[in-house]
């Protein structure tokens, strides 16, 4: 007979409405506004200029404009990244865009989590951020009647510790 081992009790899912804000400590970006869309594999960033090169000693990077000069958060920094992947992606549209891949730190509520975001141009787009479920899954359930539940919780916590 062979003995089973006992399951790890499953961490309790956290409820996110529609819409988040959201943080990337790693870019010094802090508490933008991100779509939660289900509907969607990989999560996403808004770039602008993203071009590969070569740096003095021969490693390539790519290196980008976070967010555009006309959103309110853009912060100036041109950023590099020498871990990335060119990958295809399928865009809302259907589309299948060949787009690089970082992976960063997102913070998320009170937890910080490593995940993947394609880099790409959603100027014409409503949110910067898309969170996709690859992010969601086993972590969050989405309920699309909220938004911005984690700013709410936040408050609510600390008014407790007063």
């Amino acid at each position: 007979m062979r003995e089973e081992t006992p399951k790890k009790p499953k961490p309790e899912k956290m409820i996110v409405g529609r819409r988040e804000r959201v943080s990337f400590p790693e870019l010094d970006l802090e508490e933008i506004e991100a779509k939660i869309d289900t509907g969607a594999y990989t999560s996403a960033i808004h770039c602008s200029d993203i071009h590969e090169e070569t740096l003095p000693n021969g490693t390539n990077v790519i290196s980008l404009d976070l967010l555009d000069p006309s959103h309110p958060k853009y912060n100036h920094r041109k950023l590099t990244f020498s871990d990335y992947t060119f990958r295809d992606i399928k865009s809302s549209n259907g589309e299948v865009q060949q787009r690089y891949v970082i992976r960063t730190k997102i913070k998320f509520f009170e937890e910080e989590i490593e995940a993947e975001f394609s880099l790409s141009d959603r100027s014409d787009m409503k949110y910067p951020v898309l969170i996709g479920r690859t992010l969601l899954r086993g972590r969050f359930i989405v309920d699309v009647s909220r938004k911005n539940v984690g700013k709410k919780t936040n408050i609510k916590q600390k008014k407790n510790l007063l």
